[in-house]
């Protein structure tokens, strides 16, 4: 096996950095050493691009939009445009977290039942967005749901010994950051419900209970 060298670890580094300056390392110009050299200030250097560091600075804070609509005041083109963006997200938000597709139905009318939940379930998305950055600002819908996903609900069936179950429904208790989500959102859990006493014939029992 080949031993490390300092070129291995430099050019490893130089990678780390160039993956996080993302495109402005193309402001940087860089020298390596070749397979067999040693590093030195000879075989390793690097420069500022300093004319495309000025053109990027030219145009630094600066947005533009091009567009055939000549007629339109600027301010009514920039607020189309954010429309547009807006749109975007929403299909973003259908296909990735809703998952709309892929639909599998072969019934028109299933199709239909399929997207309008999807826009229902986008309703409640936009709500809860709305909600989380008036009260929980940085938290994402995605990150909320996934945090409250660690609160399960789940029915707890004893058998009795005159031949009926005694059922008790309950949730697990949310851990720290759940409960302080909730505080912030103005929402608790509900009430552990008192258990019940049902017959078999109710109820299965599922598979592997006890």
């Amino acid at each position: 096996m080949r031993k490390e060298t300092q070129r291995d670890r430099l050019l490893m580094r130089w990678g780390a950095a160039k993956s996080a300056a993302g495109r402005a390392s193309g402001m940087v110009e860089i020298k390596l050493p070749l397979k067999e050299e040693q590093i030195s200030a000879q075989t390793f250097s690097f420069r500022v691009k300093k004319e495309k560091l000025a053109e990027a600075e030219l145009f630094d804070g600066h947005y533009l939009l091009r567009s055939n609509l000549s007629d339109k005041e600027p301010e009514w083109l920039w607020k189309l445009y954010m429309l547009l963006v807006q749109i975007e997200a929403v299909f973003r938000c259908f296909k990735n977290d809703l998952g709309i597709r892929p639909i599998y139905h072969q019934n028109d009318a299933r199709v239909e039942a399929h997207i309008f939940v999807c826009f229902q379930a986008y309703c409640l998305w936009v709500t809860l967005q709305q909600r989380l950055r008036l009260l929980a600002p940085g938290l994402t819908p995605r990150q909320a749901l996934e945090q409250l996903a660690g609160v399960q609900m789940l029915d707890i069936q004893i058998p009795t010994t005159d031949g009926r179950l005694l059922q008790l429904t309950r949730h697990t208790q949310p851990d720290t950051a759940v409960q302080l989500l909730l505080q912030r959102l103005g929402k608790s859990l509900p009430e552990q419900p008192p258990p019940k006493l049902i017959t078999p014939e109710k109820m299965e029992i599922p598979q592997g209970a006890l």
